[in-house]
């Protein structure tokens, strides 16, 4: 098991996940580019070290880099030279992995490194919002590819579940850019066109005056600081740009539905009027309404199991949708990707090779 960590960058991510780890009783050390936000971590049990260079002498078993992704370059060069590769495990937090895979190995240090992105995060930036209970019960994706050492992925993966209690799925990097484009970066997008929409609208006080949840939930994430969205989306340029545009002939299509919904026939081949088009529209997403749904009633049936185990209840609520899988070590990255393709999600290891996995809903 891991004990010492070592933290690059002290923002809203960074800051968080050092104040989890140390309030867990990991010994965390910490670099900032700017000594700013060192008083407060030092309250809360993080060493503050003055360089860069020196938090990687200091041989942390486990480096986690999570500052900009456009400064990794930079930092990545710095700690080229100084980093005891045999002692420490390199990662990191970024929204993009394949990017930043190319990037540690155009610096050498592809042998140590296992790819991490926690799904966490808000609006709000810099140590001062940080939140230890940000990671509350936030799922990682570990990202590997064929030259992974499975110890260095255990040595990661043990510290997200035992250590910080949450859970983790497996993927490739290209699998996990095209997933994180689909469900952040590209929404992020939309919501900014929405407020850009609404700025550019000569009725825009009338209708911020009437905006309740629907558009605050819609456009929460367009009020994070533009020069961060600008870049987390500018760094997976390729899979946003082809969501974008299968997006908007998705709402074109819809315009047109609207236009012609007086009966008439569409004129793109598909023999639909505009009525059944217009249905069929809101019908589409049925399965992810479906999944949403059994996600919310599988949590209802884990609390309530949970609330018998500790009452002693006869009655546990269901079933908790628990298993456990036996890693073989030849294939562990097929076997470990497929199992998060399965909706299966890592919770603990009670071995090198045994993990706990609990089953998600699927679509």
């Amino acid at each position: 098991m891991v004990t010492s960590i070592g933290i690059v960058g002290l923002g809203l991510i960074g800051g968080s996940l050092a104040r989890r780890a140390a309030a867990r009783g990991y010994e965390v050390l910490a670099w900032n580019h700017t000594p700013r936000p060192y008083e407060a971590a030092r309250r809360d049990g993080i060493q503050c070290v003055e360089t860069l260079e020196d938090l990687a002498q200091a041989k942390p078993e486990l480096l986690i880099l999570c500052n900009p992704l456009k400064a990794m370059p930079d930092i990545l060069a710095r700690l080229a030279p100084a980093i005891d590769a045999a002692a420490t495990t390199l990662s990191d937090v970024g929204s993009v992995k394949g990017m930043v895979r190319g990037q540690v190995e155009q610096a050498g240090l592809g042998g140590c490194y296992v790819g991490a992105h926690p799904m966490a995060g808000n609006e709000r930036s810099g140590f001062e919002a940080s939140d230890p209970a940000l990671y509350d019960g936030a799922l990682w994706a570990i990202t590997v590819d064929a030259d992974t050492e499975y110890r260095r992925f255990l040595a990661v993966a043990r510290f997200i579940t035992n250590g910080l209690g949450n859970e983790l799925i497996v993927l490739d990097d290209a699998t996990h850019d095209r997933a994180a484009a689909l469900i952040s970066h590209m929404p992020h997008a939309v919501a900014t066109a929405m407020i850009n929409e609404l700025c550019a609208s000569p009725e825009r006080n009338i209708a911020a005056a009437l905006a309740a949840g629907s558009w605050r939930d819609m456009t929460r994430v367009a009020l994070t600081d533009p020069n961060r969205t600008r870049a987390m989306i500018d760094e997976d340029r390729t899979n946003v740009e082809a969501l974008l545009r299968s997006m908007a002939a998705r709402l074109l299509a819809f315009a047109d539905d609207l236009h012609c919904a007086d009966g008439l026939r569409r004129d793109d081949g598909l023999h639909g009027d505009a009525e059944s088009a217009i249905a069929e529209f809101f019908s589409a997403g049925q399965p992810f309404r479906d999944f949403k749904a059994q996600t919310a009633q599988d949590a209802q049936t884990t609390q309530g199991a949970a609330h018998a185990v500790h009452t002693g209840s006869a009655e546990s609520g269901g079933q908790l949708h628990e298993t456990t899988l036996d890693i073989d070590p030849a294939h562990w990255q097929h076997e470990l990707l497929e199992s998060a393709k399965q909706g299966g999600r890592i919770t603990s290891f009670a071995g090198d090779y045994r993990a706990a996995i609990r089953r998600q809903p699927i679509i």
